[in-house]
């Protein structure tokens, strides 16, 4: 099925998402690779606040290329989710409600995404060109020494995703290679 929702992602949202519907995102998400993700976890470590408001947001997994002219940002493809997986739980517990990338997720982040009321979706792994042109504007909010690491608040159109993992447990990786299998 075809969706079209709004940032903030809410609840309200999220229980009528199901892994494989395609979803055009439009509002504001972040984005965050490893390095930022560590930065992150060290400062709740440490008792302190994160760089972004994490409740009801979406974290992309991606680091841009250079923007071209005339452009906001560069080629902006998902990196694989899994390098995520020892961060995620704890951000979906503090509110995180959806995650971009591409490739599986573990169990112990699929069990996050159902406690939490969370979606995991994939953005097409070489099609970065094409999806930086749905992002309107990007500017660094965190960790500008990352470079291309640091985290970014974008502002995005439409942008596609499929939902891979669902409140409810699903995972389309799973179901799909069951249907395939028919």
């Amino acid at each position: 099925m075809e969706k079209h929702i709004h940032t903030p992602l809410t609840e309200e949202v999220t229980k009528d998402l199901r892994a494989g519907d395609y979803v055009y995102i439009t509002g504001t998400i972040y984005t965050a690779r490893d390095a930022a993700h560590k930065r992150m976890d060290e400062a709740l470590k440490e008792g302190k606040d994160l760089p972004l408001d994490i409740k009801d947001a979406i974290i992309y997994y991606m680091g841009p290329s250079p923007a071209r002219e005339g452009r906001p940002i560069g080629s902006a493809g998902p990196t694989t989710a899994s390098r995520m997986d020892k961060y995620a739980p704890k951000l979906l517990d503090l509110g995180l409600k959806g995650m971009i990338g591409k490739g599986k997720r573990t169990q112990e982040v699929k069990d996050a995404v159902v406690r939490n009321h969370g979606v995991y979706f994939a953005a097409v792994g070489g099609a970065g060109a094409l999806l930086s042109k749905c992002i309107q504007s990007a500017e660094v909010i965190a960790y500008e020494d990352l470079g291309t690491e640091a985290i970014r608040k974008l502002e995005v159109e439409n942008f596609p995703v499929i939902v891979v993992a669902d409140e409810y447990g699903n995972d389309l990786y799973q179901t799909a290679v069951l249907q395939y299998k028919r």
